[in-house]
């Protein structure tokens, strides 16, 4: 038996999908409804992550392993109590329900956000695009957004859960891409070639297919029981954020964006933003982290899972053509979802 957390989200989708493919008898977690013809023959079970009880009562002695899928993305800054709440709280949970099961493999999702960002070397003028691994260290003195600080303390969980003997493995997804929902987390990214706006941001945007990512996470919880205590960074390639809306544009066969928003003009939105936001109590469209995000340009090394899986990595033309034929196939729906 397998245990699902994030059962519905995008990556939980499609792992659901490959473990059934697998034969796999499977256990889910949802909490809202649950989406029709996921993966037909899973066992469903509603609640929320934060019910520990419940986690433990999932954990039945015939599960061997668990997949943390579960988790909140948002930059709003009302979110940041609820952020700390499901991607720590939520893992911490999910860790102390494992630790009861001796034997159990947990392989968990994070993110590159909890990587935190390059260290330059001292009096080094930094040239290009700088190489982010596993072996990056989080800066506590640095300031972070608070999506990024609750994904780097939900991995302290599952680091205190190896030092007491979990053996689980973490994996760390740049930005996700695959059909699914259309309003969810970064989905807009797609959305927004599609709407034909005008405007992009500059930046660089790493990116990674969903199917490989199912791959990765299967090959590690089932191929590879000696990897543990490890994390694993998930990511394709990474290119202009310019260069991506182009062959979104593309594939979708929509106009791209043209114009170039400068910095300045990013720095002022958020700001009107923020402040519509206070006065109305609305949601901001822009914050201060996704206006300055890309701006440090950053790429994410997929060296090391790699050489652990031997897998590899689908190129954006190939994930780009499958969205777009999964939308032009299911018009209605409308969905193309990114998580990062």
């Amino acid at each position: 038996m397998i245990f699902v957390t994030g059962g519905t989200g995008l990556i939980g989708s499609f792992l659901l999908q490959a473990l059934r493919a697998r034969g796999q008898a499977v256990r889910a977690l949802y909490r809202d409804s649950v989406p029709d013809n996921v993966a037909p023959g899973v066992e469903w079970l509603a609640g929320d992550i934060l019910d520990t009880e419940l986690l433990r009562s999932a954990l039945t002695p015939e599960v061997t392993h668990v997949f943390h899928c579960a988790g909140l993305v948002s930059y709003a800054p009302q979110d940041e109590d609820l952020l700390l709440a499901v991607n720590v709280q939520g893992t911490a949970a999910v860790v102390d329900a494992c630790l009861e099961r001796p034997g159990i493999r947990l392989v968990h999702v994070s993110s590159v956000a909890a990587l935190g960002g390059p260290t330059p070397n001292a009096g080094t003028a930094v040239q290009g695009p700088t190489l982010v691994t596993e072996t990056a260290s989080w800066d506590l003195g640095a300031a972070h957004p608070a999506y990024a600080t609750s994904k780097y303390l939900g991995e302290l969980e599952v680091w205190r859960g190896v030092a007491e003997g979990l053996a689980a493995v973490i994996v760390n997804p740049s930005v996700v891409l695959g059909p699914g929902n259309w309003n969810r987390s970064s989905t807009r990214l797609l959305r927004y070639a599609h709407q034909q706006h005008r405007f992009y941001t500059r930046g660089l945007i790493n990116f990674v297919d969903v199917r490989d990512v199912v791959a990765q996470l299967l090959a590690l919880a089932f191929d590879h029981p000696e990897l543990a205590g490890e994390r694993y960074i998930l990511s394709a390639e990474a290119l202009p954020l310019a260069d991506f809306f182009r062959q979104a544009a593309t594939a979708l066969k929509r106009r791209p964006p043209s114009v170039a928003v400068p910095d300045w003009a990013a720095e002022i939105i958020w700001r009107v933003e923020h402040a519509r936001a206070v006065l109305t109590g609305a949601r901001p469209l822009i914050t201060k982290d996704t206006a300055r995000a890309g701006r440090k340009p950053v790429v994410y090394a997929h060296a090391k899972v790699q050489r652990a899986t031997g897998l590899r990595f689908r190129p954006l033309t190939e994930t780009l053509a499958w969205c777009a034929a999964e939308l032009t196939r299911n018009p209605t729906k409308q969905e193309a979802v990114f998580v990062s």
